[in-house]
């Protein structure tokens, strides 16, 4: 038999609290399948599910999540550890982007790849000084984006770089656990994504309000990070205004057995991802992870979403920044049970086909390939 192909993940961490984190965790649970050891390389403060069985960890990687100052020196006094790190390593995976100039500097002549999940690659190519080490990490990899509209952007900054196009995965095993029932006041839309702009979440409070007039006792659960102050005063305000202080609950980051809870039994999972300056939503995780559990699911249009969507299959999309669009998404799901049943059992198949046994295979491909 021949030996395990060890990769090092270059990750802020391995967990379900945001998407590089989730992405890394489910992808280093699925490889081992496909001969693959992973050695993870993490932030500091990064932990690990107990679960979770990486060949090696170490944590020598400069902090990213959140974000703080001087990252780019950081890495850089960060280098003599990560190359030590990686030494018995055979290819480098960077799963977080902004540690691709450092694992460009550690990687010597070993293969490199580099995941491209939406805005930061396109973004970090653009930029003057700084943009140069960012450029020659990609032009020394080969790069995976996560969407085909990702890698259109990628390409659009990048003419030379030919991204092989493999979408984000679920773990569809998981989402069918059965879970207690969260505490469901009423027909319930479920956003998780966090707090954020760019995840619409002003809309989907403004959304409500429209729905409620005819679904009288519809309740909005969000979950995921709270990272912006400004941003959670401006919605907390919001809803006050609009009178929704007992139909909206802003949950925060919970425990993942309380998430598959809220996944089981809401209604309609919805988010309006919005395109904000050069950021955009590169493909949607959270869609497939609804889909996984049986929840129709709504949509933008204009980014990646529209590949973790299915228009008129397994949910709905509308347009970005439309608050009326949506709230007529959310009432007619909400009141057409058959509806509701026939998209949320498509979009369980659609999750099948994108599992993480599925999407490993992938990606075991594309090792193969840069080692060949």
């Amino acid at each position: 038999m021949p030996s395990p192909l060890r990769v090092a993940f270059l990750t802020s961490a391995l967990n379900t609290s945001y998407g590089w984190a989730r992405y890394a965790l489910e992808l280093a649970r699925a490889l081992p399948e496909h001969g693959v050891e992973v050695v993870a390389l993490t932030q500091p403060d990064a932990e690990i599910p107990a679960d979770l069985a990486v060949a090696d960890m170490h944590s020598v990687l400069p902090h990213l999540v959140p974000p703080t100052r001087g990252f780019m020196a950081r890495s850089l006094l960060a280098l003599p550890r990560v190359r030590r790190a990686v030494a018995d390593c055979d290819l480098l995976h960077v799963i977080a982007e902004p540690y691709s100039p450092l694992a460009a500097a550690s990687a010597g002549k070993r293969p490199l790849v580099i995941t491209a999940h939406g805005t930061y690659v396109p973004q970090t190519a653009r930029r003057r000084w700084v943009g140069r080490l960012y450029r020659y990490a990609y032009a020394r990899a080969h790069l995976i984006a996560v969407s085909r509209y990702t890698a259109a952007k990628v390409r659009a900054v990048l003419p030379d770089s030919d991204p092989t196009i493999i979408h984000n995965g679920v773990h569809v095993a998981r989402f069918q656990i059965p879970t207690s029932v969260p505490e469901k006041k009423g027909p319930t839309i479920l956003a998780s994504g966090g707090v954020k702009t760019r995840k619409g979440t002003h809309l989907l409070v403004e959304a409500l309000a429209q729905v409620k007039q005819q679904v009288p006792d519809a309740q909005l659960v969000v979950t995921g990070r709270q990272d912006d102050p400004g941003y959670l005063a401006q919605i907390e305000e919001q809803i006050a205004d609009l009178q929704l202080t007992d139909a909206v609950y802003l949950l925060g980051q919970i425990p993942e057995s309380d998430l598959l809870g809220w996944y089981q039994h809401a209604d309609v999972f919805a988010l309006p991802s919005l395109s904000v300056g050069e950021k955009f939503e590169g493909f949607g995780l959270v869609f497939l992870e609804a889909s996984a559990s049986g929840l129709p699911v709504i949509g933008t249009t204009g980014s990646g979403v529209e590949e973790a969507v299915i228009e008129g299959e397994t949910g709905l999309l509308v347009s970005q920044n439309d608050a009326q669009a949506l709230a007529e998404a959310i009432t007619r799901l909400l009141l057409d049970e058959a509806l509701r049943g026939q998209m949320g059992a498509a979009g369980r198949a659609y999750a099948q086909t994108q599992d993480w046994a599925n999407i490993a295979a992938q990606v075991r491909a594309v090792y193969d390939q840069t080692l060949s």
